[in-house]
This record gives structure tokens, sequence and C-alpha cells, in this order.
């Protein structure tokens, strides 16, 4: 069984959203994009434990915390699920409640002639409701969910999917902050109660345990002093009620019951520390490293896989506190083991383990929800996306801002200019990875305006730093993004000998002769104190060509004040700080063009 699409109304942030799922999928996003909310989301549909939670929902569940409108009617939280693939013992159970869904216009059919479900790209489907709502009566929320087919009563009712019916399904939600705490425990809805019912191990030691502890007595002895106040107390009351009230006070561990024990009972596991007597110290499992618990709490996931053998399995942040190599063993031991698994991610070496096609890059703008399928980036072939721009790509995929350069020689460039300045003037100006952008090199010109309008239709902010170019190619690049910074120069060597001051020239130039580093192939050209600068210039132009692999212009921005370096770039840094420190920023905003002089 596995998510096809997800429906979601007035539920936290998301005000209005629709995600098509593939069979495996990472969703990636922006903090605060919406990318949690849709795992719980789901939850609220198939979790089997999620409507026990009293209340099931809050006001801060609610879109903007509005349950009621000015009029004082209820405003619903709504949230559709649609499943596919299930198995023959799930299109028995669910009989009666079956649909068919078409993968290719990712529609439900709805009353086909009968020869339209034999296509192999329809499927049998179940469709699965969560309302969430206030109730003006009770003063309180409740939450229910239920089959959206068929209706009951006229359309006015849906039979009740119980706790059963979800568990039939099979639905694992690990949240990232509470990943191990309730793991090992015997707490209702931990992975080892999972582990046991699916095992129909009920165990009968309730009441052993509790007559057990029903006769430990804590600070009996009279040298506490606990006691003989108790004996107070108890001559006190005797004073006011019958003899046989009030007998014989004692201090007990507690009232606790075998709901209360389910809670308290957990595994303790050695800490590796021994005390004096030589025995290893244990503590509570959730006392162990956070790698530790997390790697605990996969065994558990994949003991449960193993027992149930059809379940979907959504994760938050997988590679919390997790080394990368540990990271990429999870994941595909997570997919191996599910008929579905759903995470989300800001790891690169989590994208690197799925196919473009498994990435859903979420927004979200104005309470609207929107997901683009990531697929492969323009003009790059699946083998090249393996072998040469995977890292490179899942980064930019992870970020908000993208940054497209047309070479690595701008790449290393305009790193060197923003690092230099936040080192100059930190409370004016932060690195490029601190203001969250992502620099992509396009390797040519002509791969700017597809990588552009590729970026673009992922919800990313897109900017472009390029060459002089011929009209026509200028304005497919600045349709392509929404911030295009183009060069008056063409040629970034003309960028840098033109516009940078001359003393900082000729002091980099000098500077290399003095170390020995000036090449013996250019040994005609090294330059000299009574060159002119038009001389080291030339001298430098060919230096930067026959370095230019070696980040030769980067070293020499990496030493320039502000005023040294060339005004174009430093107005690159300056529109780009502006465009992200705006408080409302829109992807929608007309491109700036920064020109040479401007």
């Amino acid at each position: 069984m596995k998510i096809a699409r997800i429906k979601i109304k007035n539920f936290r942030g998301i005000k209005d959203g629709e995600i098509l799922f593939p069979d495996h999928v990472v969703l990636v996003g922006d903090n605060n994009s919406g990318k949690s909310t849709i795992l719980e989301a789901i939850d609220l549909v198939l979790g089997p434990e999620r409507l026990s939670k009293h209340p099931v929902i809050d006001e801060h569940d609610f879109y903007a915390g509005q349950y009621i409108d000015n009029e004082n009617n209820p405003i619903d939280i709504q949230i559709e699920v649609i499943l596919i693939n299930l198995t023959a013992d799930q299109q028995l159970h669910f009989r009666n409640h079956l649909e068919f869904w078409n993968k290719i216009n990712n529609q439900l059919i709805e009353g086909p002639p009968p020869e339209a479900t034999d296509d192999e790209n329809v499927k049998i489907a179940l469709r699965i409701g969560f309302k969430g709502y206030y109730d003006l009566d009770e003063d309180d929320f409740f939450g229910e969910t239920f089959f959206l087919s068929p209706t009951n009563l006229e359309g006015e009712s849906f039979d009740k999917l119980s706790t059963r019916d979800k568990r039939k399904i099979g639905f694992l939600y690990l949240r990232t902050l509470r990943t191990g705490t309730r793991a090992l425990s015997l707490e209702r809805g931990s992975l080892l109660d999972i582990i046991l019912k699916l095992k129909e191990i009920r165990p009968q030691m309730w009441e052993d345990v509790l007559s057990q502890l029903h006769e430990v007595s804590v600070a009996k002895d009279p040298e506490l002093g606990i006691s003989d106040i108790l004996i107070s107390v108890q001559e006190a009351v005797r004073k006011i009620v019958p003899v046989e009230c009030a007998d014989s006070p004692s201090l007990k561990v507690s009232h606790l019951t075998r709901e209360h024990l389910r809670k308290v009972l957990t595994v303790f596991m050695g800490t590796g520390v021994c005390i004096e007597d030589g025995t290893e110290y244990l503590a509570p499992y959730t006392h162990q490293g956070t790698g530790t618990i997390n790697i605990l709490v996969l065994t558990l996931l994949s003991i449960i896989a193993e027992l149930k053998q059809n379940v979907i399995f959504a994760m938050e942040e997988p590679e919390t506190a997790i080394p990368p190599h540990t990271q990429k063993r999870v994941i595909n031991s997570v997919i191996a083991k599910s008929s579905q698994a759903i995470f989300t991610s800001h790891s690169p070496y989590v994208l690197e383990e799925v196919s473009p096609s498994q990435i859903i890059s979420i927004n979200r703008l104005n309470g609207v929800l929107t997901s683009f399928p990531v697929n492969l980036p323009p003009a790059i072939k699946e083998k090249m996306y393996r072998e040469e721009i995977k890292r490179r790509f899942c980064e930019a995929i992870l970020a908000r801002r993208i940054l497209i350069v047309e070479g690595r020689t701008e790449y290393d460039v305009i790193r060197s200019v923003s690092g230099r300045l936040e080192e100059i003037d930190p409370s004016k100006y932060s690195s490029l990875d601190s203001l969250g952008i992502s620099i992509i090199n396009a390797m040519t010109d002509t791969q700017i305006a597809p990588l552009g309008d590729y970026f673009r239709k992922l919800g990313k902010i897109t900017y472009a730093i390029f060459d002089k170019q011929e009209k026509e190619e200028s304005l497919l690049i600045k349709n392509s993004v929404d911030y295009a910074y183009e060069s008056a120069e063409k040629g970034i060597e003309n960028v840098i000998l033109n516009e940078s001051k001359d003393t900082a020239l000729k002091d980099f130039a000098l500077a290399i002769v003095k170390s020995g580093e000036w090449p013996t192939h250019l040994k005609d050209l090294m330059p000299t104190e009574e060159m002119s600068i038009e001389d080291i210039k030339s001298s430098l132009r060919k230096y930067f060509k026959s370095n230019k692999g070696e980040g030769a212009i980067a070293n020499f921005l990496e030493q320039c004040t502000k005023d040294e370096m060339p005004k174009y770039f430093v107005d690159i840094i300056d529109s780009i700080s502006c465009t992200v420190m705006t408080k409302f920023e829109s992807k929608h905003d007309e491109p700036t063009i920064v020109e040479e002089g401007d």
C-alpha cells in the first residue's frame, strides 16, 4: 500500500494544498515551508494511536488559529488521503470502500464503464478523510476519520475508520524530536508495544508487579522522622473520624495502575561505565547518545517492517545526529523494507540515495501549498547526474535561493568576494552561505537560462551572474531568473583588470614574483617595480588566464579591501543581501538588473 495523493485544508500553516506522491519520496523545502505539517496531516488520517490523544486537535492546529468564522460557524480542518497498491488481504478487508485511481491523469474514476478499470494504469484505491472541528455546545475540539466512499444516508455521512482499520493499513510516523522517547517503553503506541502486538504477545505481568510494589514501604525507619509525622497525622484524624478510618498510614511507592506502569517501564542499557564493584552501570536507554538512540529506533523499525511486510514509513530528518555513511544505510534500509517511505530532509547525503523523480520540492505562499517534482536538471543525463553533479545538485535543491554562475572562475570569485566583505565588515555583510544562497556552476553561459527556468519552477528564488551577452541572449537569461547581474565586460579578467584599483593589482603582481610563484612559462612578462600599470595588467591578464583553474582571481580578491575590489561584484553582494533581508519576499518580484557602473 502507498499514498498516491493528499489534500489538506485549514491545517496549521496550510490553508489549501495538494501533493502527489511517487513510490518513495523525500520532501525538501525551506524551514517552515510545511514539510512536517504534511506528515502530521497524514498521521491524523492514518495513525492508529493519533485520535486517542485528547483533544485530538487544538486552536493552534487550525490555519491562522481560526476555527470559527465571523458568524460563529465552524471552520473545519479537512484532510483527504488516497491509497493505492493494496494487497489482496487489504482489498478483502476494505472491499466495501474501494474505488479506482488513474495513475496517468492522477484522478479517481467516477462511474466508469467496466472496461476502464481493466487498464494497467488504473489501480484499486482507498479514499480516507479526516475532519477536525470545534463544537460550540461542548466548547471543545474533536476529530474523526472515515471512509470517503461510499456515502450513507443520502450523502450526509460516511462509515467510520476504526483503529483496527488503520492498523490494517500500517502507517508509522517518527517525529524528529521525539524519535527515541517512547521506542523501548511499553506505552501504548510505542515501537516495542507495536512489535508485541504484531507478534501477538500479551505480557501478563501487571498484577504481579503492582502487588510487589504495594508491599514496598518507604521511610519506615523512625530515625528518618517521616513515620513519626504520619503517626501524628493518624492521631489527629482519629479525634475527628472513627477508629477504623485513616489507619496505619505509611509511605508507598505510588498509586500506580497498569497505565502508569506502561508509561514508566523502560529498558535500561549499559553505559560503558563501571561502578566501584566492577559491574557496569545501567541507565535508561534514552540517556544514550542521540545517534545511538536513532540507530536503536531504526532497528525496531526493521523488526516491524519484517513482521508486517506492508508498511508506510514517514520519518522526519533521518540524518539527525547520524554520520553521512549511516544516513545512506538508514535510507536504503527503510526503503527496502517498506511499501512506501516518506522522508523530510535537509541532507544532500539523503537525497543522493534517491532519484530526482523521488524528490518533491515544497513551497508555501500565503497558506497555499505547492509541490514540484524535481526530476533531472536540463541537459543533464542520468549518468552525468550520478557521476558528476549529484552533490552539487542536491545542495541546490535543499536551498531556497539559487545563484547561477556561468563558470568555475565566477563560482570562486563570488564566494571570495562575499567572504572577504563579511571579514571586512561583519555588521553589514554576510557570506552567501550565511544568506542561504546555494551557488551552482552552469559550466557555460548557454545553460544559465535553462537552469534558471528549472529552479524557478521548483519555487526557488533565482539569481544569475554572467558576462555581457548579445541582446537576445541577455533577455533570455533575464526572463529566466528573478535577479540578473550582467557584466559590461566580456570575460571576467576584463572586469578584474578594468575595475580593480591599480595599486592593488600592482601589489598583488609583485607579491607573486617575490614569493617565487610567477610561472616560468611567463618569465618574459614577469612584473617589476619599473613596469607601467598597463604592462602589469597585460602580464596579469596572461597570468589569470593560465591559472584559471587554480583560483588566481579569487586569490587576488581575498586580499583586497572593499574599495580595491571591482564595484560590479560589491554591488552584486549588496543587491543579493537586500533581497534576502526584505521582509516580504516574493519570487514574482521584477528582476533587478545590475549593470557595470550602476
